[in-house]
């Protein structure tokens, strides 16, 4: 898989990234659009995942406000390429991002129903359990050196 990073709204990248949230956020876990798409898009970088020039996984990630960590957001895989270890990649791909930008942690908000791919990945539930979207999540954090 090819994974291409752009902090630029205005090309083919972040816009395959948004194909993807639409059709897994959106129509799949009806998830408002207008709470899908914030007022926050140019300050994240986008990650796209390819396979054979078809996206199929994003995600996106913006440092943290102790800027010690990427907060990572909208991880989604389109459903016929989930469980084949793509998004693992993905992930895989902005630690080691973050441990060249000297990022200590990572952290994020997962539904409830991806925890165990997360734990599988080294993270641990740093919070209660909360609503976003109407989606049970619960914040996951995950040191790095």
């Amino acid at each position: 898989m090819k994974i291409i990073k752009t902090n630029n709204l205005n090309n083919r990248i972040y816009q395959d990234s948004l194909k993807i949230r639409k059709i897994v956020f959106v129509k799949e876990q009806n998830v408002p659009i207008d709470l899908e798409i914030d007022n926050n898009e140019e300050i994240y970088t986008h990650y796209v995942g390819y396979d054979n020039e078809i996206p199929v996984v994003t995600a996106r990630s913006l440092r943290t406000s102790d800027n010690s960590g990427w907060h990572i957001q909208r991880v989604a895989t389109l459903k016929e390429y989930r469980h084949k270890g793509l998004g693992k990649q993905l992930l895989d791909y902005i630690e080691q991002q973050a441990k060249m930008n000297n990022i200590t942690y990572l952290e994020l908000s997962a539904q409830d129903q991806a925890q165990p791919f997360y734990l599988k990945l080294g993270y641990e539930v740093t919070s209660k359990q909360f609503l976003d979207a109407g989606i049970k999540h619960h914040n996951m954090k995950k040191t790095i050196n």
